[in-house]
């Protein structure tokens, strides 16, 4: 009797254990949380995501402090992922800062700051102490100081530029900052102080990309060797070979992110690739589409994988940390669509779709501890 009772004392505390090792895991484990901007609502759509994909709405984040809707809703989190900057392109021009909450992923106003213009696009620098936006109507790109509480002070420098000023980002290594010229067909190339945040022309001061393609949005590959950019005009997807001592972009191939059959006029929007670099992926807003490729680990060169269909007009997308899934959003849909990415060959698998605010814009997918 007595060896069976501890046989039973045995059986009963293993899976005790597994669970408890299981739940243990699963409360040391990160959450993600998606940060969804709402140009024509005013605010900030908060979900969380799952591990199988699906979304559950948090909270519904206001722009304190701004009365009139903006045409967009460019976000940018600190790299500390801390502070989520949300940048107002309606008069006046402002950056409105959140705390984010590290358990629940929801946004805290904690100030707002003044921008040089409407702007496009907002970043900050590798260190999250500049922050960086582009001005499209302005012409303009400029250097905000980001405070220790998270809030953007007034303009550093505001440096005017090409027509149609689009994206801005720092270099991996924080040492350059590139910034695209859509209506000039040019990318700047700018030498950065990262103590100051003063920028200065780089030599060569620029990368010209073709006549009338218009450079928009752009996204270094993890390793550091590659960029590839979006042109909103022609569809173009380039892939250039980066050059880190002299932030040099030469260009190493050229393919489309137009779906097959397409003969209407182009108009990407956004471009994103995995954490693990593996696969890279465009947003077309005319056919409202995804275009998936498929990267060489060895070239940085791109395969098309195939085109998906999407949110109405999705002109932002992101990709979650793990890299297993992506999230878009469509400005004349008010929705976002979850898909999953085949970890084998890049293909997107549509989830599900959950509603947003009133024109979505912006993704930010961030992984919190």
């Amino acid at each position: 009797m007595v060896t069976s009772i501890r046989a039973l004392k045995v059986s009963l505390a293993l899976p005790l254990a597994a669970i408890a090792l299981i739940f243990g895991a699963r409360a040391g484990m990160a959450e993600t949380f998606a940060y969804v901007g709402n140009a024509d609502s005013n605010d900030i759509s908060v979900f969380r995501l799952d591990g199988n994909g699906e979304m559950m709405a948090v909270q519904t984040a206001p722009f304190t402090g701004i009365e009139k809707p903006g045409s967009s809703t460019p976000l940018a989190v600190s790299p500390d992922k801390r502070v989520l900057i949300a940048g107002v392109r309606s008069q006046p021009f402002t950056a409105v800062s959140f705390a984010i909450d590290a358990k629940t992923g929801m946004l805290k106003h904690i100030g707002n700051g003044p921008l040089a213009d409407s702007m496009a696009y907002v970043a900050t620098d590798r260190g999250g102490k500049f922050l960086f936006s582009a001005s499209y109507g302005g012409n303009k790109i400029a250097v905000n100081p980001i405070s220790n509480d998270g809030v953007a002070g007034q303009p550093l420098q505001v440096i005017p530029t090409g027509l149609n000023a689009h994206a801005i980002l720092a270099s991996p290594d924080n040492r350059f900052v590139f910034a695209t010229n859509l209506g000039s067909d040019q990318v700047l190339t700018f030498a950065l102080n990262a103590t100051t945040g003063e920028l200065t022309p780089n030599d060569p001061p620029l990368t010209k990309v073709p006549e009338k393609s218009g450079p928009r949005h752009f996204v270094f590959h993890p390793n550091g060797k590659y960029v590839y950019l979006l042109h909103e005009l022609n569809g173009d997807v380039a892939a250039f070979a980066y050059e880190t001592k002299g932030a040099a972009w030469d260009e190493m191939q050229r393919t489309t992110a137009l779906p097959e059959g397409f003969n209407g006029k182009p108009w990407a929007a956004d471009i994103h690739i995995t954490p693990d670099g593996r696969f890279l992926y465009a947003s077309e807003r005319t056919t409202s589409t995804l275009s998936a490729f498929r990267v060489d680990p060895a070239t940085g060169k791109l395969t098309a994988v195939g085109s998906v269909p999407t949110e109405k007009q999705p002109r932002g997308f992101n990709i979650d940390p793990s890299g297993r899934y992506l999230a878009a959003v469509g400005e004349l849909s008010d929705s976002m669509t979850v898909y999953a990415i085949d970890q084998t060959t890049g293909a997107l698998t549509k989830l599900k779709s959950y509603p947003t605010g009133k024109k979505p814009n912006w993704v930010e997918l961030v992984n919190l501890p």
